[in-house]
C-alpha cells in the first residue's frame, strides 16, 4: 500500500481494507453489470458474487484509523511548521515622522496586532481597501453606536498607520515629503475622530467624520496611481 499521512503530519502504511464492518458485503442480481473503479471495462457477476470494498468503506476506515490515532510514531508539534510565533506578537514601528509631535504615538493604535510582511504594494492596496472601508462607516455612526465607531476606527486607522510608514520608505525621495504631509493631515483628524467617538459627542463625531471622508477620498485616488509608479 502507498504510505498515507495523517492530520498530525505522521506518515502511517495502511494495511490493506479486507471488511471493515459486519454483514459490509452487498450482494447483487444476476445479470447485473458493475464498472470498476480503476478501468473501463465491466464485469458480470453471479448472484453469489459480491464487493468487499468501496471507495465509501475505505474512506470511513481511514478516519477511523485517523480518529483513534494509535501510532507508534512521534506526532509532530504545530510549532514546528515554520509558521508558529514563539513568543511575544511582535510590535511594528515606524521611521519615518508620522506620529504625533507631542505624544510621539497616534493615540488610535491599537497593540498587539500582527502585522505580516506583504511589501510595499501590498500596502499600498492595503491602504486603499480599509480607506474603502472606513468611507462606508458614515451608517454606522449614531448615539450607541459610538463605541464600535471607535473600535472599527482604530482597528483599520492601525493598519493605515504601519502600512503609510512602508510605503513612505518606498517612494522616491522627491515624493516622500508630499506623502508624509498627508499622512500626517490624515491622522491628525484619525485622533480628533477617536477622540469625540469616545467622548460619546455624536454632534462632534459627524463633523470630524466629514473631513475624514474627503481625506479618504483623497488617499485612495492617491494609493491608485502609488501602485502603478511604486
Amino acid at each position: 500500500m502507498a504510505p498515507l499521512t495523517n492530520l498530525h503530519g505522521v506518515s502511517k502504511t495502511l494495511t490493506p481494507i479486507t471488511c471493515l464492518v459486519p454483514n459490509a458485503q452487498r450482494t447483487f442480481k444476476t445479470g447485473q453489470v458493475v464498472v470498476g473503479f480503476l478501468g473501463s471495462k465491466t464485469k458480470k457477476i453471479s448472484e453469489c458474487e459480491s464487493v468487499n470494498t468501496t471507495r465509501r468503506a475505505a474512506a470511513i476506515s481511514l478516519v477511523s484509523l485517523v480518529l483513534t490515532g494509535q501510532f507508534s510514531e512521534k506526532i509532530s508539534l504545530a510549532k514546528d511548521n515554520g509558521f508558529w510565533i514563539d513568543g511575544p506578537i511582535p510590535e511594528p514601528t515606524v521611521t519615518n515622522n508620522i506620529a504625533n509631535e507631542k505624544t510621539g504615538t497616534r493615540s488610535f493604535i491599537k497593540k498587539k496586532l500582527y502585522m505580516a510582511n506583504i511589501g510595499a504594494k501590498g500596502s499600498v492596496l492595503r491602504i486603499k481597501k480599509y480607506a474603502f472601508d472606513l468611507l462606508a462607516m458614515a451608517d454606522l455612526i449614531a448615539q450607541d453606536t459610538l463605541n464600535y465607531v471607535r473600535r472599527y476606527l482604530r482597528l483599520k486607522s492601525t493598519f493605515m498607520y504601519f502600512d503609510f510608514d512602508k510605503v513612505i520608505s518606498a517612494v522616491p525621495v522627491e515624493d516622500k515629503q508630499q506623502l508624509t504631509d498627508v499622512a500626517n493631515k490624515l491622522f491628525d483628524n484619525f485622533e480628533k475622530l477617536e477622540e469625540a467617538s469616545r467622548n460619546k459627542n455624536l454632534l462632534e463625531t459627524q463633523a470630524c467624520y466629514k473631513e475624514t471622508e474627503v481625506m479618504l477620498k483623497d488617499v485612495m485616488d492617491r494609493m491608485t496611481i502609488m501602485y502603478k509608479t511604486i
